[in-house]
């Protein structure tokens, strides 16, 4: 049964070679309803005017629109409106923290080996990192993560949910345990879970937390930074200038209060306005079916991973805690870059090749580059099915190919 979510965005009706494509880079970025496309060109044919700038009409409708989707994302997340910076995405924002909390330099900080590197080469600058390990299927190493919370780390910088195996991990326990041991600052990527769950930040217990829009079904160009009120306040901005400053003259300046002082310039207000609609999108789905939808999706996905001849599934082998995303590792000597350019030309099938700005990970449980296959509320059983079926025809063909070349 087809997904009743799919005439809902336009892109799957685009064909190549006459295959209606089937969009599974999910993990990458989504595709956008209508209602979110509209909101963007809206803003464009009936405004278009810059926000906070002028007291005209226009202006003050744009910046109308603008702060109403703050309060949109806010809600969405459990946060007030002004625990809420607006910038252009998650790596922006990790990038942010990490340098407008100003450690000492030799600064302890834990983080994780699944992390993306947003989480991992801004806290590299900004202190002494530790990642903690993951067993052979991608889980956290608990007991590795205790002990580095023993070293008594400034921050803690956690992933929700990882972009190579899916894995979501127990945050609520993990921040408990942070809690315990120390005084850390902890903060949390959410831009590979937020498009699969909610949270309540106050409830969740993080000090900061990073999401890009365009994930879950936004435009691109909109990353948010929840940040505890009293933490935002002490964070040095990173970029100064229009948008930021209440006042300046020869002998300095006054920043704005919290959010506005990290905004500096002008920003993507189409795209911002076009994230309150893609909130409103997802609001409006019924949860209990996505949940089961879902569901079905992360069977499907590890299943035919199990199954497949010339793959190895990296991650659990089973659907636990996970979101409908696999990734794998061809057999050697088969070019994953070409098998995935033939998965689209030839079958109009769309996924992605590489390390996934997860190298240190993949390097760890893969070896080399993996594919990932990643579906998302649009997607039904029967394209995961396609999608290996295609590969397995694919795989017969290059193997004998490549097993030749290397003789």
């Amino acid at each position: 049964m087809k997904s009743p979510y799919r005439q809902d965005f336009p892109a799957l009706s685009r064909q190549i070679d006459g295959q209606v494509i089937s969009y599974l880079d999910n993990a990458a970025t989504t595709l956008k309803p209508r209602t979110v496309i509209r909101a963007v060109t809206q803003y464009y044919e009936n405004n278009g005017a810059n926000i906070h700038r002028g007291k005209h009409r226009l202006s003050e409708e744009a910046s109308d629109a603008y702060e109403n989707a703050r309060t949109t994302i806010a809600r969405y997340i459990g946060a007030a409106a002004n625990e809420v910076v607006l910038l252009r995405n998650t790596t922006e924002a990790l990038n942010l923290v990490a340098g407008g909390l100003e450690l000492e330099q030799g600064a302890r900080i834990v983080g994780t080996l699944d992390a993306h590197h947003s989480q991992i080469l801004p806290w590299r600058r900004a202190g002494q990192l530790e990642l903690t390990r993951t067993d052979a299927r991608g889980r956290l190493d608990r007991e590795h993560f205790r002990q580095l919370l023993r070293t008594r780390p400034q921050v803690v910088v956690l992933t929700h949910c990882s972009n190579v195996t899916g894995v979501i991990h127990p945050v609520e326990e993990l921040i408990a345990e942070v809690r315990a041991a120390g005084d850390a600052t902890i903060v949390l990527d959410s831009a590979q879970y937020l498009p699969h769950g909610r949270v309540n930040v106050h409830a969740l217990g993080a000090d900061f937390m990073a999401f890009s829009m365009h994930k879950m079904l936004g435009p691109s160009g909109v990353g948010c930074l929840f940040g505890r009120s009293e933490l935002l306040a002490g964070l040095r901005p990173a970029n100064l200038g229009g948008g930021m400053v209440d006042w300046v003259d020869l002998a300095g300046s006054v920043d704005r209060r919290v959010p506005y002082r990290f905004e500096a310039g002008t920003p993507d207000i189409a795209s911002v306005i076009g994230s309150a609609a893609a909130i409103d999108y997802l609001d409006g789905l019924d949860a209990r079916h996505w949940h089961e939808h879902a569901g079905h999706l992360c069977s499907a996905l590890v299943g035919g991973a199990l199954e497949a001849s010339g793959v190895r599934l990296i991650g659990p082998p089973d659907v636990r805690d996970r979101t409908a995303l696999v990734s794998l590792r061809l057999d050697e000597g088969v070019p994953t870059g070409d098998v995935a350019r033939m998965l689209s030309d030839s079958y109009g099938i769309m996924v992605r090749s590489g390390h996934m700005c997860s190298q240190p990970l993949v390097t760890e449980l893969a070896g080399d580059q993996i594919l990932r296959v990643a579906a998302y509320l649009y997607n039904d059983v029967a394209e995961i099915e396609n999608f290996y079926a295609a590969l397995s025809e694919l795989l017969s063909w290059m193997a004998p190919r490549t097993r030749t070349g290397a003789a």
